[in-house]
C-alpha cells in the first residue's frame, strides 16, 4: 500500500463523490471540494447507468444510491422513419438504469456524508502546486487545503487537467445542443422500452415514464456551443418554437414537442466529447471521469466509465507502493477501455447529424449494421459484462501507456 493517508477530489459531480466513498473503503480520508457554492441539482437531466456501473458501484456498496431513484430500461428501439427496429441485448446482466442526474447527486452526496465525508461546497479551484510531502490546492476564495494527492473529477472542463498539463487538449462540441423535456402524451411503447429516434432532421429519444407521460431527449444540430447559462438565457418558449419546427415532420417527435409546456423543459448544455489525453496524471496529480475520458452520449457508458474510474483509482492507491506506481497502474488499466468505447460511440454520432444522402440510404443500411457491427457479445459484451473485484489485488503496470493514435 502506498504512503497515501489524504485526498483532494476537486468536483461534487457524480465521479467525485464515488472516488471519496472509494478511497474511504480504502482506508484514504478524502475531502471533495465542489464549485457549486450549494448543490449543483439543476444541472444536467437524465442520465443512463449501464450495468457495469451499477456493479462499480456495488464494489463500494453504493448500488443504492442509484437504484433508489433509477428506472429500468430492459428494451431498445431504434427507428428511422416508420422503419423500427429492435435492438438486441445481452443475456444475464441486469437492465439499463436511467436516473435523474439532480436524484443520483443528492443520493451520493447523502450517503458520502453518512460514511463521514466532508463535502465543501462554493470551494473552486484555481491553483495547486506539489510540496515535498504532498499537493497545496488554492481556491478562489482565498482557501487552501492540502492532502497527499490530489484527484480532478471536475468534469470536461477540467481545471486540473490543465495543471497536469498546459498543453492538454479541451473538449470536442458535437455540434449538439442537449434538452430534455416531459409530455403529457403517452407514445407506443411498452414502459421499460427507451427507443432511439432519428428523425428527418435532428436525432431523439424518449421512454414512457412509470405513471404516465413521456420523456423526450433532443439533440438539437448547434452551429456554435453555448455554455449552460447562455442556454438557458433563452426563453423556453423560444426553444420550444425551434424543437416543435425540427421535429415537426417526424412521429412522435412532432406530437412530444407541442405537448410539452415551457415550464417542463430543460436545456442541458451543448454536447461535449474528450479527445485523447496524453497526460492523465503528474506527480501526485491524478484524473478520472469526464476530466479525462467522456465519451459521446451515444455511447450510453460516460457516466458508468467515470464510476468505474473512480474506484479503480482507489483500487490502485490501496494496493500499489508508491504514487507514481499506483497512477500509471490506473491509467493502464483504464485507458484501453474508455478510449474503446470512445471510437464506437464517435461512429454512431456522426449518425445524429445526417445529411440528405445518408437519410436516404440509412434506413435500408441499419438493419444490416446492426446485424453484423452491432452483434451483442461481440459490441456490448466486453462493455456491460466488465465487474471490478474490489477484494482484489491489483498488479502493477509494467510497461508504459501510450495515447491511442
Amino acid at each position: 500500500m502506498t504512503d497515501v493517508r489524504t485526498a483532494l477530489v476537486i468536483g461534487g459531480g457524480i465521479a467525485g463523490p464515488v472516488a471519496a466513498m472509494a478511497l474511504h473503503k480504502a482506508g484514504i480520508e478524502a475531502t471533495v471540494h465542489e464549485a457549486y457554492p450549494s448543490t449543483a441539482d439543476g444541472i444536467g437531466g437524465t442520465i443512463a447507468i449501464a450495468p457495469n456501473g451499477r456493479a462499480a458501484l456495488e464494489a463500494i456498496d453504493a448500488q443504492e444510491a442509484l437504484l433508489a431513484h433509477a428506472h429500468p430500461m430492459s428494451t431498445t428501439v431504434m427507428t428511422f422513419g416508420a422503419k423500427r427496429l429492435a435492438l438486441p441485448s445481452l443475456a444475464g446482466v441486469p437492465p439499463l438504469q436511467v436516473v435523474r442526474r439532480a436524484e443520483l447527486y443528492r443520493s451520493l452526496h447523502a450517503m458520502a456524508r453518512a460514511r463521514g465525508i466532508r463535502i465543501v461546497h462554493g470551494s473552486r479551484l484555481v491553483d495547486a502546486e506539489q510540496t515535498a510531502s504532498g499537493v497545496l490546492a488554492r481556491f478562489a476564495d482565498g482557501s487552501t487545503a492540502t492532502a497527499d494527492v490530489l484527484i480532478g473529477a471536475d468534469g470536461v472542463h477540467s481545471t486540473v487537467r490543465k495543471l497536469i498539463d498546459p498543453n492538454a487538449p479541451g473538449p470536442n462540441y458535437t455540434g449538439m445542443l442537449g434538452f430534455e423535456g416531459f409530455a403529457d402524451v403517452e407514445v407506443p411503447a411498452r414502459p421499460g422500452t427507451m427507443t432511439f429516434a432519428f428523425g428527418r432532421r435532428a436525432y431523439y429519444l424518449y421512454w414512457p415514464q412509470p405513471g404516465g407521460g413521456t420523456v423526450w431527449g433532443a439533440n438539437l444540430p448547434q452551429e456554435r456551443p453555448m455554455s449552460l447559462a447562455e442556454a438557458r438565457k433563452v426563453p423556453a418558449e423560444e426553444w420550444l418554437r425551434i424543437l416543435r419546427e425540427t421535429y415537426a415532420d417526424d412521429d412522435p417527435g412532432g406530437e412530444l414537442a407541442r405537448r410539452t409546456s415551457a415550464d417542463r423543459l430543460q436545456a442541458v448544455g451543448s454536447l461535449h466529447i474528450m479527445p485523447s489525453v496524453p497526460h492523465w496524471y503528474r506527480g501526485r496529480m491524478v484524473l478520472v471521469g469526464d476530466s479525462v475520458h467522456a465519451p459521446s452520449n451515444s455511447s450510453g457508458q460516460g457516466a458508468s466509465l467515470s464510476i468505474e474510474s473512480a474506484v479503480e483509482v482507489a483500487r490502485c492507491l490501496r494496493d500499489l507502493p508508491d504514487v507514481p506506481s499506483a497512477f500509471a497502474t490506473y491509467e493502464g488499466l483504464r485507458r484501453r477501455r474508455v478510449e474503446k468505447v470512445a471510437s464506437r460511440a464517435a461512429k454512431i454520432n456522426h449518425a445524429k447529424t445526417p445529411g440528405p444522402v445518408a437519410r436516404a440510404v440509412m434506413p435500408v443500411l441499419m438493419p444490416i449494421l446492426t446485424k453484423v457491427a452491432m452483434n451483442p457479445e461481440k459490441t456490448m459484451g466486453p462493455e456491460q459484462r466488465f465487474r471490478i473485484d474490489w477484494d482484489a489485488t491489483i498488479v502493477p503496470a509494467t510497461a508504459p501507456v501510450r495515447a491511442a493514435g
